[in-house]
């Protein structure tokens, strides 16, 4: 029961810290992932907030990957969604009304931290091994469809959310390209970090190499 409760811990704080960043990354208006970036687009174009969004993709992405796989939706994944979109909500409606970048020094600054922060997120979301993400999930449908290692089925998946996002008006830009370089690189340095079980941390590092 400890270790449940010491996982959901790293689970919740993982995507609030992650979410944060998101919002930063947002607020700095030179561009974010490609998944956020889609998220803007379809707020820009049809209302509603981003972390509804979010939830509705998600959606999306869980019926889509149990059609693809001829199973059962993995309905648990939907909390990741619903968890992460409240949270990309609540960081918007704090942040909005006094950050403002308006330089490019300081938009610099704000996508950074948002990317450093969003690795840490992950990287304590990982931790928790609780509940799985959809976008996570529709790498590994991808991989096991075409036989693509997870770098290419990642990047493929990207393209796909890059032209979703241009479509739609989305903020694809410099963050988008830095996102796509750099955000496992943090996420790599920070997992040791915050390892939550080491021998797991280990195994995990022993298998992306």
């Amino acid at each position: 029961m400890e270790l449940i409760l010491r996982r959901f811990t790293f689970y919740t704080l993982g995507i609030l810290i992650l979410t944060f960043g998101i919002a930063l990354s947002i607020l700095s208006n030179l561009g974010t992932s490609p998944f956020d970036a889609l998220l803007v687009g379809l707020y820009r174009s049809f209302g509603l907030t981003i972390g509804s969004w979010e939830i509705v993709v998600g959606l999306l992405m869980v019926i889509c990957n149990a059609l693809a796989e001829k199973r059962r939706p993995e309905y648990l994944a939907l909390l990741t969604s619903f968890i992460t979109g409240i949270g990309i909500d609540l960081w918007m409606y704090l942040l909005a009304d006094w950050l403002h970048p308006i330089t490019i020094l300081s938009r610099t600054i704000c996508l950074v931290m948002g990317m450093v922060v969003g690795g840490l997120g992950i990287a304590i979301n990982l931790q928790s091994n609780f509940a799985p993400n959809p976008m996570d999930r529709s790498m590994q449908v991808v991989r096991n469809l075409t036989g693509l290692n997870f770098a290419i089925s990642r990047a493929l998946i990207s393209i796909v959310l890059v032209l979703l996002a241009f479509m739609f008006g989305g903020p694809i830009g410099v963050g988008t390209i830095l996102s796509a370089l750099f955000t496992g690189v943090m996420i790599s340095f920070f997992m040791p970090l915050v390892a939550l079980d080491k021998k797991r941390t280990n195994s995990q590092e022993r298998l992306s190499s």
